[in-house]
């Protein structure tokens, strides 16, 4: 019998992109899957919606916005306590391909040390255009978190199942049994960095995390504007740090990612005249560094 699989969708908003990736789910060709929306105290009707349109789908209120590692917690509880094989972390933002999942289950089928598989991502406004053939740390610079191809054009370089460091929580699918020996998602992080960590003790406990080549699917996502984000600016800064912490990363690391780069960021927009727009980034930087210190962690608002 085909292992069952529960995706988890997260929303907070965004009815309509949660409504697209629903459709997406619909035409899946794999039968042995369920779809739960996690709705994060959504103001736009999200749940009502949802029920109207696709009534075989699950959806659990939160009641507040919990982020991201809370919010996807729900449901990894709600695969674990109804006998799930498998749970797939799922962005609303995204639509998937008819046979995503079922080239998923195929490769974690073929070898029984796979613990977290991921597809290849493209860009949904340039479909040809790999946002993520999975991810890879850099612990010479900084533990940066870096997507394999992003921004190349699909020529099938990336056509070999491979193992990464981690698969982004955008579309991550994991084996029960690596949660029952890990754990859940690390709700210190809110959002941002808590699938690394979690993708880095899942590898350490001894479980393969891989992409899978044949799987597909195209994200909504616009790098613009989070390259212009006050929140995404603190939340990467704090909870980069909180991973080196919690990953015991070297004190080279430590150095690099604390002097090279949030340092040396951080004077750049103070001082050159052409990042002074960016202020609000730089006082969200200093917020992140002092609410490390202090241990303020999860969602702050």
């Amino acid at each position: 019998m085909s292992p069952r699989v529960l995706v988890i969708v997260l929303c907070y908003n965004g009815v309509e992109l949660t409504l697209a990736c629903l459709e997406s789910l619909r035409r899946l060709e794999y039968e042995q899957a369920d779809v739960l929306v996690v709705d994060n105290a959504s103001q736009d009707n999200t749940p009502a919606v949802v029920q109207a349109r696709f009534p075989k789908v699950q959806v659990i209120e939160t009641g507040a916005n919990l982020g991201f590692a809370a919010g996807n917690n729900v449901g990894l509880h709600y695969a674990l306590d109804h006998g799930y094989d498998y749970a797939m972390l799922l962005n609303n933002d995204t639509e998937v391909a008819p046979d995503m999942l079922t080239a998923l289950i195929a490769a974690g089928m073929q070898d029984p040390t796979i613990g977290v598989l991921g597809p290849k991502i493209y860009y949904h406004d340039r479909p040809q255009t790999l946002w993520s053939a999975g991810g890879i740390i850099d612990w010479r610079r900084g533990g940066r978190s870096l997507m394999r191809g992003i921004d190349s054009v699909d020529k099938g370089q990336f056509d070999t199942l491979a193992n990464v460091d981690f698969v982004t929580g955008c579309a991550l699918l994991v084996r029960r049994s690596a949660i029952e020996q890990v754990g859940m998602l690390d709700e210190r992080f809110g959002m941002y960095y808590e699938e690394t960590e979690w993708c880095v003790r899942i590898a350490r406990a001894g479980w393969r995390i891989v992409c899978v080549p044949g799987a597909r699917l195209w994200h909504k996502i616009r790098t613009d504007s989070q390259d212009r984000s006050p929140r995404i600016t603190y939340y990467m800064a704090r909870n980069r740090l909180l991973f080196l912490r919690l990953t015991h990363a070297p004190l080279g690391t430590w150095l690099y990612a604390a002097l090279f780069q949030d340092l040396r960021t951080w004077f750049s927009w103070s001082l050159r005249p052409r990042w002074r727009w960016r202020a609000a980034q730089r006082t969200a930087m200093t917020h992140a560094w002092r609410d490390f210190a202090q241990n303020r962690f999860g969602m702050v608002a």
